[in-house]
């Protein structure tokens, strides 16, 4: 009875002690986590809009929407003009975008008393997000933003309209370290010299950050022309002033691509203000990693940068700890998502990255693809970001991970910087046409008619939307349907599930997603034979692999 006694007691003062470290952990907490907003002078009756065929236009600011439902934004002059034009221009973008965000995290974490707790850990996580991690300038620039966010109390429980914007441009990193990097794989590459039809440089990249369709509506392409530094644009999404992909007027480009390291302990300056500041302030591949080498980060990350006046592409890469430039000796260099350095080359994040995951396999095809189609220009470097298949051509199902083209990017871009070009891609995915835009014409551009230079687009994949998409858009519906049915224990008919093989044969989800079902319906016999089947296709992570295995071996037992 004693020891009972003794153990209920250790158990009681555990229960305690765990109780009084939490409120002692909220406390700590409270004090770290509020953000001072920057003293921007607002006008107290905002600014007036002035409403013009096709566009509008406020404070130096103007916005159209084109034909293919993409928002054209231009911004100008100081951080507190270009954030104050840009919540006046498109304060329903700004809030439609931020509904988005919240719903998705909603979807994960339906309880808003554990989204506040959360809340109060990202604060003590993020706490120098407002400090000498996040430059002035960008800080003023998205307060400006955020007088148009949903200040109604509704999601209060996140944060106040500042914190929240200054949170959510650290997504990208967040995004890191809650899924310890398994991100999907984005896909980069720049070709030079012989490697292109004329000489110059050509570089591409598909931006394959997937949050749901709603996320990916609005598409922005922000052109800027700061008070300081290199006018710019960036293709990006309401309210984001942080940037993935982007071209400046001095022929810089940057890109990026995740990487995996060790999981951080603190946020440091988020990866897509920094690549604003080297895309607004660096012109050569020297001055971007002088910027780069100045900031420390709390992600992996590699940014191929590729520059007019360098002609020729080099990769920075860049973890918590440390930082290196990648060059190659070839007129092409390739990223996905490790790390190709001597400094990270033998690095046990780095090198798990390339045993485990799909990276190396991209890799791989990128190059592949180069060498058959090279010289490149727009159209073949469009040829490379619309590909779906595997290496050797190999049909690896539609959607899968291991391909260039996942079906699922946010954006996909073509940049040639000696002649201020880029082209970006519109729906569906990377298969509509490619708009093309000249930066030196853009800023100069009369916003009432079309300011792209349409003669020079890149014609839609006609062939992929009449078909593969049309598949896997089918695809998707039935995999939800039976992913329900699966989760309800609910039956459904064969038809259905023939027409799941049927449409998309040689991916392996096909045969896990049957698999589960069969396996829901006690079926373990045919269960077991389709986790068989999925394990004779191309797999991209072994953590998939060895789960199916697990799978098999449980229904075996």
């Amino acid at each position: 009875m004693k020891k009972f006694l003794k153990i209920v007691s250790i158990f009681i003062a555990s229960i305690i002690a765990l109780i009084v470290l939490l409120v002692v952990a909220i406390f700590v907490i409270d004090c770290f986590s509020s953000f001072e907003p920057p003293q921007v002078n607002v006008p107290k009756d905002g600014l007036a809009i002035d409403r013009h065929a096709g566009f509008s236009e406020c404070h130096g600011g103007k916005i159209r929407r084109n034909d293919a439902g993409i928002y054209e934004l231009m911004l100008e002059g100081s951080a507190d003009e270009r954030g104050i034009a840009y919540s006046t221009l498109a304060p329903q973008l700004i809030r439609y975008q931020e509904d988005i965000f919240v719903d998705q995290i909603r979807k994960v974490i339906p309880s808003e008393r554990y989204i506040r707790f959360l809340r109060k850990l990202i604060g003590v996580f993020a706490r120098n997000l407002n400090d000498k991690y996040f430059p002035e300038e960008y800080r003023r620039e998205i307060y400006g933003i955020s007088l148009a966010a949903d200040s109604s109390g509704a999601y209060d429980f996140i944060g106040t309209p500042y914190e929240r914007q200054i949170n959510y441009h650290a997504a990208h990193d967040f995004g890191h370290v809650m899924q310890h990097y398994l991100l999907v794989g984005c896909s980069s590459f720049a070709v030079w010299d012989e490697f292109s039809t004329d000489s110059s440089l050509v570089v591409g990249r598909n931006f394959d950050f997937y949050f749901g369709d709603d996320f990916a509506r609005n598409k922005i392409v922000l052109f800027v022309r700061p008070e300081n530094g290199i006018p710019f644009v960036s293709i990006s999404w309401p309210a984001m002033i942080g940037v993935v992909s982007g071209m400046n007027a001095e022929g810089l480009t940057v890109t990026i691509n995740a990487s995996q390291g060790k999981m951080p302990m603190e946020t440091r300056t988020p990866i897509s203000i920094l690549v604003r500041e080297i895309l607004q302030y660096a012109s050569t591949i020297e001055e971007a990693y002088q910027i780069a080498n100045q900031h420390d980060t709390f992600v992996a990350e590699s940014i191929l940068v590729a520059s007019a006046k360098n002609h020729r592409a080099a990769i920075i890469e860049k973890s918590p700890t440390a930082i290196a430039l990648y060059e190659t000796n070839e007129n092409a260099i390739v990223s996905s998502n490790h790390f190709q350095s001597e400094l990270f080359e033998n690095e046990e994040y780095n090198a798990e990255n390339i045993a485990l995951t799909d990276s190396k396999y991209r890799f791989e095809r990128l190059h592949e693809l180069i060498d058959s189609l090279r010289p490149i220009d727009e159209n073949r470097a469009a040829q490379i970001l619309r590909n779906r298949f595997g290496l050797n051509g190999k049909d690896i199902g539609i959607g899968n991970e291991k391909s260039i083209n996942q079906y699922i990017a946010h954006h996909s871009v073509i940049f040639k910087p000696d002649s201020l070009q880029v082209w970006i891609s519109t729906a569906p995915w990377q298969s509509g046409t490619m708009i093309c835009y000249d930066l030196r014409e853009i800023f100069d551009a009369d916003f009432s008619n079309e300011i792209a230079r349409h003669e020079l687009d890149i014609l839609p994949d006609s062939q992929a939307i009449k078909n593969e998409i049309v598949r896997k858009i089918r695809f998707d519906a039935i995999a939800d349907e039976v992913k329900k049915a699966t989760k309800e224990k609910l039956s459904i008919s064969n038809f259905l599930l023939d027409e799941l093989t049927r449409l998309n044969p040689e991916l392996y989800k096909t045969y896990t997603i049957r698999g589960e079902y069969f396996s829901s319906q006690n079926s373990t016999n045919q269960a077991v034979a389709e986790f068989n089947i999925a394990l004779t296709k191309e797999i991209p992570y072994v953590s998939i692999r060895k789960e199916i295995e697990r799978k098999i071996e449980k229904l075996s037992d």
